[in-house]
């Protein structure tokens, strides 16, 4: 009987205790809109850090040449490929078309992934431009942008929040090649808010999963 009571003692501690893990893992994964107040690391969601992340290139233009132009011709404003953007928290990345369109505009950033952007080559090999031409900001690699959506993160040490995926549009197949918007449906990248000023870099790039406060 003794034997079968302690059993029994260390069966309910086990489960209280992962009781107590599922709900702080929980409470983390819920904690992911954006606040006033700083970010901190949360352990308990997955692993912290990717530091095999790399920015391989950077994009800004100064206008929208397809953003707001359907049922008329697209603008010609340069694109502009850069080695660093200033990131200015809940306005934007300063010079881009994009600063201070409007409040709490979900796009201030867009990200797109290199391995996409070589999945589409591959599927066009005969096109022969830039990842620029997709109108995305940060072409990274290393990162599953998809699994960002919703989620606060640092990338070399500024904090965004993933809004949304950066659905592909009908444009993509003027200015890249007929049938990119369908090659590259569920992969057309990452809107994200800037929620700490900060400057990004082509190089290593560090990302580390928050948790907002």
């Amino acid at each position: 009987m003794k034997v079968r009571a302690a059993h029994a003692k260390r069966k309910r501690w086990s489960n209280a205790r992962l009781i107590a893990f599922r709900t702080s893992s929980s409470r983390c994964k819920t904690s992911r809109r954006p606040s006033a107040s700083p970010t901190k690391l949360c352990a308990a969601t997955r692993a912290t850090y990717n530091s095999d992340v790399v920015i391989r290139q950077i994009f800004v233009s100064p206008g929208h040449n397809f953003f707001g132009h359907a049922g008329r011709a697209p603008d010609d404003y340069p694109l502009q490929e850069v080695n660093s953007i200033e990131c200015v928290a809940g306005h934007g990345i300063r010079g881009d078309r994009f600063f201070d369109y409007k409040e709490n505009y979900k796009g201030q950033i867009t990200f797109f992934s290199q391995e996409n952007f070589e999945r589409l080559g591959a599927a066009f090999p005969h096109v022969r431009k830039s990842a620029g031409a997709l109108r995305r900001n940060v072409i990274v690699s290393g990162a599953d942008l998809n699994a960002m959506i919703g989620e606060t993160f640092a990338l070399q040490g500024v904090h965004f929040f993933g809004t949304a995926h950066c659905k592909p549009c009908f444009w993509l197949d003027q200015a890249f090649y007929p049938g990119t918007e369908a090659f590259l449906k569920g992969n057309g990248g990452l809107r994200a808010q800037i929620l700490t000023d900060g400057l990004l870099k082509v190089g290593a790039a560090e990302l580390a999963w928050l948790a907002a406060t």
